[in-house]
């Protein structure tokens, strides 16, 4: 009887070590890749001088500022300690702001007693002219001032009107906001503060 040699494979063929390469050179790729990735973001920047992240604005002071009033006064933010305060930055051609104007107006009347009071701090430039008029026309009952660069490079630069901050009785901020907030907003913040 004839004995058939078998022919045992010396090692592997081209097509088998092009395919372990192939698979070895993915897999690198994705490793490099979610190492790459898993990391934390890196930090945003540069950021304007006392610019604070909204994770932290909780627990830091608003910052203080002296601005004239459009009755030639001047307002400190600073006078207000002891008061929930809100700071409301805003233009008299800001559609959003022309509409939340009369809930701060509410909010004024409702909460004022209480230990409420409101800023709103005009950016308006060109329309400065305007606001005197704005303010007799929609009746509006708290103080206004008029706004310059270095106060919204303190409030983290303001990028959209209307922003607005609520700070507690200590001069904490402990809400900001861009854009048009629902008054109830704002008085769930107000009755927490004051224990309402």
């Amino acid at each position: 009887m004839k004995q058939q040699k078998i022919n045992a494979p010396k090692g592997l063929t081209k097509k088998q070590r092009s395919w372990i390469y192939t698979g070895f050179f993915i897999g690198l790729i994705l490793v490099l890749f979610v190492v790459n990735n898993s990391g934390n973001e890196p930090e945003r920047g540069p950021y304007p001088p006392n610019y604070v992240p909204a994770a932290q604005r909780n627990s830091v002071l608003a910052p203080d500022f002296a601005l004239p009033t459009t009755d030639g006064k001047v307002l400190r933010l600073s006078d207000y300690r002891g008061k929930v305060v809100i700071i409301d930055f805003w233009a008299t051609w800001c559609p959003p702001c022309r509409k939340g104007i009369p809930d701060l107006i509410d909010i004024k009347k409702k909460y004022g007693s209480k230990g409420v009071e409101i800023i709103g701090v005009s950016v308006d430039t060109d329309t400065k002219p305007e606001v005197i008029p704005f303010i007799k026309e929609k009746g509006i009952n708290y103080p206004v001032v008029y706004g310059n660069q270095n106060v919204y490079m303190q409030y983290g630069g303001i990028r959209a009107i209307p922003t607005t901050f609520v700070i507690d009785k200590e001069g904490k901020i402990v809400a900001s906001y861009e854009g048009l907030v629902p008054k109830v907003t704002y008085e769930n913040h107000i009755k927490k503060i004051l224990g309402l």
